[in-house]
């Protein structure tokens, strides 16, 4: 496959910030996504409000987040069909909106244990929502984005979200009470539904999408259509290979969250809670790595990035395996394993950015909603095996041979896939 001229400089944030569509997008995301964050804290806080025995709360916060997450699992590819189908500022603005309806609807939810399945029964549709907004955010990007910005403009959405997910729950708690003392005893549901409100406003009035019209008198065939993508996905390797390369991705961040627990301990925490602090020096790499791609990616198109980020993720994982509070002490460990956390974040910006990039300049309009519905599907499914499987393998095998085995399938995996992106990936950024 030969390898076009590389594209012209994109000029980084800068261009984006004078692209006022992009920009009314961008906020629109980082509200929605605030406003996501805030909902899931505001639904384990809401279980308290039941009085469920003690026997059984733990078990109800877990069929709260469990009610939340199978959407995400079961209808992700199934939604992306309808963003090819409709207007996706009109999905973007109404799911947005419903939303927030759906999360003021809590209020006048009854309070009693007999009545807790009508919570589920939100969360359960929150979550649905959620997946057609997820596709149709994707699928808008590379509307009001010209190909050689959409790198900075992936950058600018992986820092946003990683950014969203450490503010939106380290402050959730606190904000939620915050608002529930301002706002009276249905503060919270206000502040989170007011959210999402404010998301549709800009999404629904603000963003000026200019797409093909489509063709209401085309029939719908959804289960035609599903075929019609996943036969896509088999033909077209190129982009099936990238889609690896982001479940890869998100199974290292998921497992991580499980594993890190068990690591924080041995590094020289005080106490297992503290896992945090590890995510949150990932996050804040993935973050860096993210902005310096985006400023300045168009210097490194002929650097085979994605095979960088796999190989450092995996030295990562292994050089954890290594640190204990008993051989280098406790102030070095934890400094040495925070330090290590943000590289696997670099890491981790490195495949997902120019990967993320690539799916959308090799995907024609007419199937990006089906390609990133998939996408979806498959990148929940990738966060939620692992955090089922991590803990047992660390309990049986135990946490230094899981990282080992972690940190050398990442490297031999990593190489093996990224050798079918690499004639093409100097081309997309």
């Amino acid at each position: 496959m030969q390898t076009p001229e590389p594209q012209p400089s994109n000029g980084g944030f800068r261009s984006l910030m004078d692209n006022r569509a992009f920009v009314v997008l961008w906020a629109g995301q980082i509200i929605s996504q605030l406003a996501d964050k805030f909902f899931f804290v505001l639904l384990i806080t809401l279980v308290g409000d039941y009085q469920p025995p003690e026997n059984i709360e733990n078990s109800m916060r877990s069929s709260v987040m469990i009610a939340n997450t199978l959407p995400a699992v079961f209808f992700g590819s199934a939604a992306g069909i309808f963003v090819d189908r409709w207007s996706k500022k009109q999905i973007l603005w109404t799911t947005t909106l419903m939303r927030g309806l759906l999360t003021l609807v809590i209020i006048v939810l009854p309070k009693s244990l007999p009545f807790f399945p009508l919570l589920l029964t939100v969360a359960f549709l929150e979550s649905i929502l959620t997946q057609f907004f997820a596709p149709a955010e994707q699928a808008a990007i590379p509307v009001l984005v010209k190909p050689n910005n959409l790198m900075p403009a992936n950058a600018l959405f992986t820092t946003t979200m990683m950014g969203s997910l450490v503010v939106g729950f380290a402050v959730g708690d606190p904000l939620l009470s915050w608002s529930q003392n301002w706002g009276g005893v249905n503060g919270r549901e206000f502040l989170v539904g007011g959210l999402y409100v404010l998301s549709a406003i800009v999404l629904g009035i603000m963003l000026p999408l200019r797409e093909k019209k489509h063709n209401e008198a085309v029939a719908l065939h959804p289960f035609s259509d599903l075929k019609l993508g996943f036969a896509y996905l088999r033909k077209n390797r190129l982009i099936s290979n990238a889609m690896v390369q982001l479940t890869m991705l998100y199974c290292v961040f998921a497992a991580l969250s499980v594993l890190s627990i068990g690591l924080a301990e041995k590094v020289g925490f005080e106490k297992p809670s503290q896992f945090g602090f590890l995510l949150a020096a990932a996050g804040v790499g993935l973050v860096i790595g993210a902005g310096v791609l985006g400023q300045w990616g168009d210097r490194f198109h002929h650097l085979p990035l994605p095979l960088f980020g796999f190989f450092s993720m995996g030295i990562v994982l292994v050089l954890f395996s290594f640190i204990h509070k008993d051989w280098l002490g406790i102030d070095l460990s934890i400094a040495l394993s925070l330090s290590l956390s943000m590289f696997l974040g670099m890491g981790a910006a490195m495949i997902g950015v120019p990967m993320q990039t690539l799916i959308q300049v090799k995907t024609p309009p007419d199937m990006r909603g089906k390609v990133f519905g998939f996408q979806n599907n498959v990148v929940n499914i990738a966060l939620s095996v692992p955090l089922a499987i991590a803990g047992i393998l660390a309990d049986v095998l135990g946490l230094r041979r899981v990282l080992i085995a972690m940190g050398i399938t990442v490297v031999v995996a990593g190489f093996l896939v990224w050798r079918s992106t690499r004639k093409v990936l100097q081309d997309v950024i």
